[in-house]
């Protein structure tokens, strides 16, 4: 089978668990027989392609004054070009870019987007959705070049991608939806851009993988899909790699309690500081380590500040692949407080590395894995106890070690492509009943 599939970053250029969930699925597809065609608005040259074929959108020329390119073009009318929309940019950041853009005078205009070439920055800077607009053309230009049975697109910046080219193709759309719009913005902060983008896409497409019943459970209800097309698979685990295991020199003699993931709303980092402060009194002998950026560090560490927990919290800023595996090599607990966490891989990945976890009952993963202390996100007290207990009972810490590493060797990345090459088989034998 060959899948066409549309994804904005890829290993090892990722900002978080969105690229590591390609790349472990695209892998784990690959031992199913799945030939992928993994399409990228800017790719590096060191990105690993033993399980797909990388296509670097910056590369395609398009030819707009092309009847289907200037028809696709028009079809994108829930997109505003030169919106300043940037949902994964802090403001002091944001403020930053449109300084520099403004001193330097570029600026960017429905004729560069429309032009022949286009360079991707691939990030998620202050013209996110005009690359979000240029991809989908591009999409369009690509879904007629290549053969393929499927298309599979991640996330909503590549939704209009996938629709772009199941129009152009007939073929049948997978959305992968990795987290909503309500996940990132709380209930009460939609961006209702993004949701209009999200809703459209999952309309349109043929199936919707979510991640975990829980985001199963929000698209259907809160953006009115079908059920009958909404699908649960779950995310899996890459095998530790071993070249990354070094002997650890930890310099401390403390406990360490680390946060792992984007100093952000979603992710609950504020419940983790206030944790640590109860902790702290009970217990002097710990070290607390936040890894990871976003638009609320710097409200993390004034109150760090305010609670006097300066020699006793640490921030790392945002960790590679091999500085994840190092982190937890001197971790004694992973905590994830995530107010509204679609799955959640790095609790897997902290059990994986022997790292005992703490959770939010409000996670994906919190479906899958028993063997973890698993809290309401906003009890702070619950939480301080939880890590506490961690930290000070050895028989429980040793019970969850050893249980929970046998769950997350169940969670390979196989399962899920075999739970998705089912998804494709679906939609295929739907499109041959149809005609």
């Amino acid at each position: 089978m060959k899948v066409l599939m549309f994804g904005w970053e890829f290993p090892p250029h990722i900002t978080g668990g969105l690229g590591t969930a390609c790349y472990g699925l695209t892998k784990g597809l690959m031992k199913q027989d799945v030939d992928i065609l993994f399409v990228v608005p800017k790719a590096y040259g060191d990105e690993d392609q033993q399980a797909v074929r990388l296509v670097n959108a910056s590369d395609v020329h398009i030819d707009v004054q092309d009847t289907e390119m200037a028809e696709h073009w028009k079809h994108l009318t829930y997109m505003e070009i030169g919106s300043n929309l940037v949902p994964y940019l802090d403001p002091v950041e944001f403020e930053r870019q449109v300084s520099e853009s403004k001193k330097t005078e570029t600026t960017i205009t429905k004729h560069s987007i429309l032009g022949p070439h286009y360079e991707f920055s691939g990030s998620y800077g202050i013209n996110l959705m005009e690359e979000v607009s240029r991809y989908a053309l591009v999409a369009a230009n690509i879904a007629r070049q290549y053969d393929y049975d499927v298309i599979h697109a991640h996330d909503w910046l590549t939704y209009a991608a996938g629709i772009a080219a199941k129009e152009v193709s007939g073929k049948p759309l997978v959305l992968h939806m990795h987290a909503t719009e309500f996940d990132r913005s709380g209930e009460h902060n939609i961006n209702r851009q993004v949701f209009d983008i999200e809703k459209s896409g999952m309309e349109a497409a043929d199936m919707v993988i979510t991640v975990s019943n829980l985001t199963r459970k929000i698209v259907i209800e809160r953006y009115g899909i079908d059920p009958d097309k909404v699908v649960t698979v779950y995310n899996g685990v890459m095998p530790k790699d071993k070249s990354h295991v070094h002997a650890i020199q930890r310099n401390v003699k403390e406990k360490v309690v680390t946060f792992l993931g984007r100093i952000t709303f979603q992710k609950g980092p504020e419940y983790f500081v206030e944790a640590a402060y109860k902790v702290l009194q009970k217990d002097e002998n710990v070290r607390f380590v936040m890894a990871g950026k976003g638009d609320m560090l710097n409200t993390i560490v004034k109150r760090v500040a305010q609670l006097r927990m300066g020699t006793r919290f640490h921030f790392t800023g945002f960790l590679n692949l091999p500085d994840v595996d190092r982190m937890f090599g001197m971790s004694d607990v992973y905590v994830m407080p995530s107010v509204s966490e679609p799955f959640g891989i790095s609790p897997l990945e902290a059990l994986r590395s022997n790292v005992p976890v703490v959770i939010s009952k409000q996670s994906g993963v919190a479906e899958i894995l028993k063997h973890a202390l698993k809290v309401d996100f906003w009890d702070i007290d619950a939480l301080a106890d939880s890590i506490y207990g961690v930290l000070h009972y050895d028989a429980m810490t040793k019970m969850f070690l050893r249980y929970g590493k046998d769950e997350v060797e169940k969670l390979q990345w196989e399962k899920a492509a075999k739970n998705t090459l089912e998804v494709y088989k679906k939609v295929l034998q739907q499109k041959e009943i149809s005609k």
